[in-house]
């Protein structure tokens, strides 16, 4: 495979639309699997693409930087990777080709936001720039009105990992650990983290073939933050990075996806619908819980969950769980209400309050039910109490779940 380096030394004013781009000065260096060091192919000389051992035949990919860094050939074996400004300017070069036949693919790795949020798809990159159009979007957030990476959907399909607009493990707390890391440029590395994280993520998938990394259509990350959009069928989700299956759509697709802080950055991810019954008559209620997982490789304990609206009345929640290791199939679920004194407190009030007769059982959750999709597998699930008889659930409790026929599910058909 062929790679071209694109360094940009010099930007004029012009070159911030697709209109105007002739005081660009480009160096192009040429790096195949047989070479170590680039080689440089100067413009309008083809004599050096012999020089460089140029070949053809094989597929061409170009990346091409950000801010600070002609050929026999078959347009659709190209691939353009640009970087933040690089992004646009490979918009720009797919643009400017002419003829009948666009180049093959073009990745935006968090194309840059300042000068083209908003912008016309003819003054950034856009899905008609390639046959294939793909982008990460890492650092979204914005201050004062703009952020580093464009927010704007610019792609047949736009990944926003986190949400996009930020990444975990680039907070400003992790600053001493750059700091220790890179020494005083530690301090740059903090700000740009986020916004590099794209290209890293783009990297990993050539790396860590058996971890490719799945993302899911979805309106917003808060929606996708409650697992409700875990699923594949029709064309639904599709692999970050360089092994995305390619499809034209007619339409730019967000796709969401969590992910950890360092390589390998694939998470696996799990819906979980939990059934709550509150036998406090009009008082909401806003536990924390934990969940331990057994599956068939590994386990994974102690998960927190937080329902953020409380827990009221007769009612399904949904959660999203992820997970760093893939424990295999799921065959034991462990759920526990983390109560505290405060808790045991609240309970003797509503006792007072709601009073039971000496003998009876108090009043608390009820939890029959907890169903499961897995996001890699898509396999559904469904766990019922391990005792039948003893469904309540009271403040530092802990109970037990197993796999079990969805009679639900069964009533419903």
């Amino acid at each position: 495979m062929n790679f071209i380096s694109e360094a940009l030394e010099s930007q004029s004013e012009n070159t911030r639309t697709k209109k105007d781009q002739q005081s660009l000065e480009t160096k192009f260096q040429l790096y195949t699997d047989k070479t170590e060091e680039g080689c440089q192919i100067l413009f309008n000389q083809l004599e050096t693409l012999d020089k460089c051992s140029f070949n053809a035949s094989l597929p061409l990919v170009m990346i091409v930087h950000g801010w600070s860094e002609s050929i026999q050939f078959s347009r659709s074996n190209v691939h353009l990777i640009g970087y933040s400004l690089g992004a646009h300017v490979s918009g720009f070069a797919g643009s400017y080709i002419s003829g009948t036949t666009k180049i093959g693919r073009i990745t935006g790795l968090d194309p840059a936001g300042p000068l083209f949020e908003g912008m016309s798809p003819t003054d950034r990159l856009s899905p008609d720039d390639a046959n294939f159009v793909d982008a990460i979007h890492t650092f979204t957030k914005q201050h004062m009105g703009l952020s580093v990476g464009i927010k704007q959907p610019v792609a047949h399909f736009d990944f926003y990992p986190n949400g996009g607009t930020f990444q975990p493990g680039c907070h400003i707390m992790h600053v001493y650990n750059h700091i220790a890391q890179y020494g005083i440029t530690g301090i740059t590395q903090t700000v740009k983290c986020a916004h590099e994280r794209s290209v890293h993520l783009f990297i990993d998938s050539l790396l860590h073939n058996d971890k490719q990394s799945t993302a899911y259509w979805c309106n917003d990350i808060n929606t996708f933050d409650k697992g409700m959009c875990l699923s594949c069928r029709k064309n639904r989700c599709n692999t970050l990075g360089y092994n995305i299956r390619e499809e034209r759509l007619p339409k730019s697709r967000r796709l969401f996806l969590k992910t950890r802080a360092r390589m390998p950055f694939k998470v696996y991810h799990y819906q979980f619908k939990i059934h709550f019954i509150n036998e406090i008559q009009g008082k909401q209620i806003e536990p924390t819980f934990s969940i331990s997982l057994t599956g068939t490789k590994e386990d994974a304990k102690n998960l927190p969950i937080t329902v953020l609206e409380g827990i009221n009345g007769n009612k399904t929640y949904s959660f999203l769980i992820t997970l760093d290791t893939d424990i295999g199939e799921l065959i034991m679920i462990k759920f526990k209400w983390e109560g505290t004194a405060v808790w045991e407190n609240i309970w003797d009030t509503v006792q007072t309050i709601i009073p039971w007769r000496k003998g009876t059982r108090r009043p608390g959750l009820i939890v029959k039910t907890i169903r499961v999709k897995a996001g890699e597998t898509q396999q559904k699930m469904t766990f019922c109490s391990q005792s039948i008889e003893n469904v309540h659930l009271y403040p530092a409790q802990e109970k037990t779940f197993v796999r079990c026929e969805d009679r639900f599910r069964r009533q419903e058909k």
